[in-house]
């Protein structure tokens, strides 16, 4: 074993093939590196949202006004990234990469972050199920079926999303820490798959969540300067889509792909943890930042519709694709009208993003990825992107971006119930290790469970009125509903006790206790093996 490198997790079948001692020494080094800034950056999130906390508010940093003001442009799209139509996300197990690849899309975002439980079979299983697909060497049978892939011109370009910079691996240690959850996913996929990757083509491609500020972008960048120079690969290789997924970073949107322009293939609006990320920020900030329950948010919202078109204005002033939200929808074999009703809403919502010049947009389900593609179709023909539509016409300020108090809809009982509802499912899937969990026909992952327990913990923290009983939420109110879903739910075929026993107790400590926990994942992942 590598020196000072400890692997705790069990080495299961052809884990050894991914743990080599050359690829540990690789993320080991990128470890003793840049960890110690990505724990300085760290705090410097912490710093702000305490000024946030204290009445402080967000707005473009007038220390980086030359950069949106001065003359610059990304790289030009990479190999397998200039057309980005369709881009179909999950996690990468088995069955998923193979459907992924597969479905049609233009991109898969094989996700390591949100769509993924983070157990130790599932972060080195995955690294070898993306190993396996590019040597050709995957398959997956399950109920007398068997998935194989297609010609390699027919798959979808893989793109990475590891995970995010607040994220730990606990089963290696460097020196005596915990590893970074990021710098072990880029590290390991780099390591093994860039080569293979730049011998098809294409090139090491990643999705990079989370960001708070242009200059965790700055540290991505410099990890990536670095990886390439220990494998000998030429700078400018690697290719990186941000997702603009919180608050602080809608407003450094353009210092972003600055920090990452030889290097970035565009920006994403993140939509759901966008969301989340509006209610942490301003959680203790009373009624103005006060969103109505998360099945009324809409994108035509005026702080999400200002939000999306900022994001398309700014990529395109750089050269830089700008990726759609995800449709979560999962087509029901059994219900015609919910599949009629929610396919109506996808096409919606898509018609909208290629209408505001978006070049692409996620799916999360192999059978919405002929309506995004149509959709898109319909506005680009033959042309990959348009890039050229630079929306002159946009120009949205930080009081657009901050007027959430601006949104309609109301808080009701069902909406309070559906947050609990969803939460206690999604928590017991991720603990039993599924991080993309199908509820109620939709795809849910870590991003809506994050949306769910936080408006709960704001509620109650804001004294609410329920619209439809007039009933105040409370701590109590939660708790006897808590117990109501769980008995509902514990009368359903499948039913896991010890699972449901742990989600409860975890969502009551984020979404009850006083002090508000920065991601649920967090406490999560302290309890999992």
């Amino acid at each position: 074993m590598t020196e000072d490198v400890e692997v705790k997790g069990p080495l299961l079948d052809r884990f050894d093939e991914i743990l080599t001692p050359e690829a540990l020494g690789f993320v080991a080094t990128l470890q003793r590196e840049f960890d110690p800034r990505r724990r300085e950056l760290l705090a410097a999130r912490q710093a702000r949202q305490e000024e946030l906390s204290a009445g402080g508010m967000l707005d473009f940093l007038p220390g980086t006004a030359h950069v949106r003001e001065s003359e610059w442009r990304v790289a030009p799209p990479a190999p397998g990234l200039e057309d980005r139509r369709v881009e179909i996300t999950g996690p990468v197990d088995r069955k998923m990469t193979i459907n992924a690849l597969n479905s049609g899309a233009k991109v898969w975002l094989a996700d390591f972050e949100d769509a993924n439980s983070p157990t130790w079979e599932n972060t080195i299983n995955g690294q070898l199920n993306l190993r396996d697909a590019l040597d050709r060497t995957i398959d997956f049978s399950s109920g007398g079926k068997t998935y194989a892939l297609r010609p390699d011109e027919e798959l979808a370009t893989i793109v990475v999303r590891p995970r995010g910079w607040h994220l730990p691996e606990k089963h290696i240690l460097v020196d005596g820490s915990e590893m970074s959850g990021s710098l072990l996913d880029f590290g390991l996929y780099f390591f093994h798959c860039a080569r293979r990757q730049i011998d098809k083509g294409r090139g090491p491609y990643f999705y990079l969540p989370k960001m708070e500020s242009h200059l965790e972008a700055r540290l991505w960048n410099d990890v990536f300067v670095r990886a390439q120079e220990l494998l000998g690969v030429p700078r400018g290789t690697i290719r990186a889509t941000v997702l603009i997924e919180t608050y602080p970073a809608a407003f450094e949107m353009e210092e972003i792909l600055y920090e990452l322009r030889e290097h970035s293939a565009g920006l994403n609006a993140g939509r759901w943890d966008y969301l989340f990320s509006v209610i942490k920020k301003f959680r203790t900030r009373g009624r103005e930042f006060l969103l109505p329950e998360r099945n009324a948010v809409t994108m035509t919202a005026p702080f999400m519709r200002a939000y999306t078109e900022l994001l398309v204005r700014t990529c395109h002033k750089r050269g830089a694709h700008a990726i759609g939200g995800m449709a979560a929808f999962i087509p029901s074999r059994r219900d015609p009208e919910v599949n009629k009703v929610a396919l109506e809403k996808v096409r919606a919502d898509k018609t909208r993003e290629s209408g505001d010049g978006f070049d692409g947009s996620w799916v999360a389900h192999p059978d919405l990825v002929p309506v995004c593609r149509e959709v898109f179709d319909g506005v680009l023909g033959d042309r990959p992107n348009q890039l050229d539509r630079l929306r002159e016409d946009v120009n949205v300020t930080a009081e657009d971006l901050l007027s959430v108090s601006k949104t309609p809809g109301e808080i009701t009982e069902a909406g309070l119930r559906n947050n609990v509802d969803v939460g206690l499912r999604y928590l017991a899937a991720w603990m039993g290790g599924n991080g993309a969990a199908a509820i109620h026909n939709l795809m849910e992952d870590a991003a809506t469970a994050e949306i769910s327990r936080s408006q709960v913990w704001q509620w109650i923290h804001n004294d609410i009125t329920l619209a439809d009983t007039g009933a105040v939420v409370t701590r109590e109110l939660v708790e006897r509903i808590i117990e109501e879903e769980l008995a509902r739910i514990a009368a359903e075929p499948g039913y896991d006790e010890k699972l449901y026993a742990q989600a409860t107790a975890l969502f009551k400590e984020v979404a009850l206790d006083d002090d508000f926990a920065d991601f649920l994942t967090l406490p999560a992942y302290a309890r999992m093996p």
